[in-house]
């Protein structure tokens, strides 16, 4: 009886040590290829006129994440700084692409869609809004949490 509760502990051991051996090997695997990706992150800055800060983000609330979505950029997070001067006219947000050239592609979808020219215009019939718009296009570091 002892010798079988033996074989059945090595056994049990056994599978559970192949268990976290393999689950192991399926993480490692997950994060390289997580880390191999082509994905690309964008960073864009928006400065607007004074006084024109709520007519974006309502073109943003009301379109553009919308649409950003259909031409297949990934809305990540937006926003506002808490100090002023930039507090009272900047917008920053992160979207995420595929690949630079699918980021490339989706721009240009996104500017030709008549469904944004309609809502820029509408959005600008109070007189323009921007001032400056900056991008930087970024890899996620070996330890980000986000890939």
């Amino acid at each position: 009886m002892f010798k079988n509760y033996r074989i059945k502990l090595s056994l049990g051991l056994a599978i559970f040590a192949l268990g976290v051996i393999s689950g192991n090997f399926i993480q490692v695997t997950a994060v390289a290829e997580a880390q191999t990706s082509n994905r690309v992150f964008e960073l864009r800055t928006y400065t607007t006129l004074p006084g024109r800060l709520d007519a974006l983000h309502a073109r943003f609330a009301d379109h553009t994440i919308s649409l950003f979505e259909r031409h297949g950029m990934t809305n990540i997070g937006y926003f506002v700084p808490q100090d002023a001067p930039l507090a009272e006219n900047t917008l920053i947000y992160v979207l995420a692409h595929d690949s630079r050239e699918a980021a490339k592609a989706s721009w240009a979808a996104f500017v030709a869609d008549p469904e944004w020219l309609e809502a820029r215009e509408a959005s600008i019939s109070d007189g323009p809004i921007l001032v400056k718009v900056e991008n930087v296009f970024m890899d996620a570091t070996d330890y980000s949490m986000m890939k």
